[in-house]
Formats: C-alpha cells, structure tokens, sequence
C-alpha cells in the first residue's frame, strides 16, 4: 500500500492482514513477529524500503500475480523485461489483471511471445467489480437504508453466489477459446467484450422503438433472473417503480447478450459481419429474440424427453447431453418448427 510492501515466501498471515483491515491500518502496522524468518516489511518511508515495495511484482516468484492496484501502465513496452528472472523465465507464468491497466497492450504482448505469460486482462478479471456496483446501484434504489441493513448478510452471500456464477462463465469461455484458437488471452477478453456489447447494443436500439417497447413485459423474468436472490424476494414487486426504464432496457440488453455469448461463444457473432448500419442492428436483435424463444422450447423439450421411458438408458442419456447442448443452434440453424415468432422481421439469412 502507501506505506510499505510485504513479502513472505512462507505465506504472510492471514488473521493479521484482516485485523489490519477492520482496523484500518496501513501496511506498515503488521506484526513483524507475525512474519517468518525469511518475511520481510518493506518500510517505504526508507529509500531502499520505497525502491523494494516498488519492484515485488518484478522479484517475488509466485504461481500466479494479481495486481489489485497500482499505477496504470506500471509494466510497459519499456520495462516488461523486468518481469523476467535471470534465465529468461518470468516470476509469475499466471497474471490475473485484478486493477484496470496495470499492464499495457504492448508489454502484455511481448510477456505472452517472449515468455509466454499467460494474462488474464483487465476486462475479463475484473468484470465482476463491474457488476457488484450495479447491484448497489439496483439495491441504492430498491431498499431503503434500514430495509438494506436488515438483509445485508444474506443479501452479500448471494451477491456473491451470482458473481462466482458470472466469473466461471467469463473463464470457461476464455479458456475455451483460448484453446481451440491461436492468440493471446487478451486477444480473447477483447473479443468476448466486443461481442457482447454488439449484441447488448443491437438489442437496446430495438428495445427503444416502440415494437421493442411493446416487448418489455415479456423479457422482465431476465432482469429478475439476474437479481440477487434476496434482493429479489425483497423488492421485486417495486422494480419497475422505482428504477428508470432506461437501466431496465440497458439491464435486459447486457443479461441477454452475456447469455448467449458465454453459451455460444463469440463466433457465433463474429460471423454474422461487422455492419454499422440500423438495420444489422435490427437483425442481430431478432437473432437475439429468436434464440430466447429457442432456449424455451428446448427446455420443453428437454423436459418431455426426462420424463420419457426409454428401453436404453444410456441412449437417452447421450440424446439429452446432445440437445443440451446444440438443441438452440440446432432450432435457429436448422429450421425447427415452433409456435409463431413475433420477432424483428429479419433476413433470411441471419442463421447462416
């Protein structure tokens, strides 16, 4: 922090770090006794203490590194090769960007060739910071301040049950791609970013004409699917009283884009072209609406199937595995027959 580093390559203690926490305390009041033979507190009032605290993320070998603040650009095309030990290895193989632009694009690049550090950017490891706040913003307007303290221990714990969920679906997804693809990790964070907020876009252009509008009811349970439970069961009833249309719209945009990409991947919209013109915009709501609709009678028929007795059990066990997952690809690209779309009138070939 501001006023010291510390380091223990046997594991700094953690009761002392929460007491300094709750206490309020900086850094430069932990417990030396607390420490190992080999810990050490990095005063930074001293200019050796200040020159140590300043390089640890360069010297301390560890599995993984997570900067959780800094200065943005701290590592950069200047001295990325800092990040290297002596033989060329670096001292961390993992980093996981918990503060925004701690990295730049340019060093991260050169630790991946160079060194073949795998990153984890800023807008993927941090997304969850992203959402936290909205759901202060959503219980800033839905609770009052007693009405929040009296659930705030519960409401906390499924805060985070949504966020561990939310962070699963970020890392499968960029792992996945990472895998099947050649690039660097935050190639892919890029791409998954970009490919939510064209379809998180696509869909609030549509939601602001008045067809969108007319829809709003019938897309609500997404909003409410992605509170909190607690807050859920608590202010359901005044959501839409006391929240701004236009933050239900952004909400059901961003919850429905997240869905379908982390389930599809980002080719799945990558591939339908880069077009800026209103139109595509309408097209790729309509593909967003259509998938909704498919995710529903895939369910139904998943549910059918359950409960359905088969001679081998095997066989239906394999069958639910393949429509679980391709049975909405399969709906949206092979013409499945189901009740009538109200959806955005839309090209043919927007399933192509």
């Amino acid at each position: 922090d501001g006023t010291a580093g510390a380091e223990d390559p046997n594991g700094l203690d953690m009761a002392e770090l929460v007491r300094l926490v709750k206490s309020d305390l900086p850094l430069v009041e932990f417990d030396q006794s607390k420490l190992s033979s080999e810990g050490v507190i990095h005063d930074v009032s001293t200019l050796a203490g200040l020159r140590a605290r300043n390089t640890m993320h360069n010297r301390v070998v560890a599995d993984a590194f997570v900067p959780a603040g800094g200065r943005p650009g701290t590592v950069n095309q200047d001295n990325w090769e800092s990040f290297l030990l002596p033989d060329g290895t670096p001292s961390s193989p993992l980093v996981v960007e918990g503060a925004n632009l701690f990295i730049t694009h340019e060093a991260r690049q050169k630790l991946f060739e160079e060194a073949g550090v795998e990153i984890v950017k800023d807008s993927s490891a941090n997304k969850c910071g992203v959402i936290c706040s909205s759901y202060e913003i959503m219980s800033s307007m839905l609770l009052s301040d007693d009405e929040f303290h009296a659930i705030k221990g519960e409401l906390v714990g499924d805060v985070l049950e949504k966020l561990r969920e939310l962070a699963r679906m970020e890392a499968e997804l960029l792992f996945r791609e990472f895998n099947n693809q050649p690039g660097a990790l935050p190639f892919f964070s890029e791409r998954i970013s970009n490919a939510i907020n064209r379809i998180t876009d696509a869909i609030t252009y549509h939601l602001d004409t008045p067809e969108g509008e007319a829809r709003m009811p019938e897309l609500m349970h997404l909003v409410k699917g992605h509170l909190p439970k607690k807050l859920e069961a608590e202010a359901w009833e005044r959501f839409e009283a006391n929240v701004p249309s236009q933050y239900i719209k952004n909400a059901v945009a961003s919850t429905l884009a997240s869905r379908i990409v982390y389930r599809e991947g980002i080719r799945f919209v990558e591939d339908r072209g880069e077009d800026a013109r209103p139109e595509a915009a309408q097209r790729l709501a309509s593909l967003a609406f259509d998938y909704l609709e498919a995710e529903g009678t895939v369910s139904n028929m998943l549910a059918m199937l359950e409960a359905s007795s088969w001679s081998d059990e095997t066989a239906k066990e394999n069958a639910l595995k393949m429509i679980t997952h391709g049975g909405v690809r399969s709906f949206l690209e092979g013409g499945v027959q189901s009740k009538a779309s109200n959806s955005v009138p839309v090209d043919e070939d927007i399933a192509a």
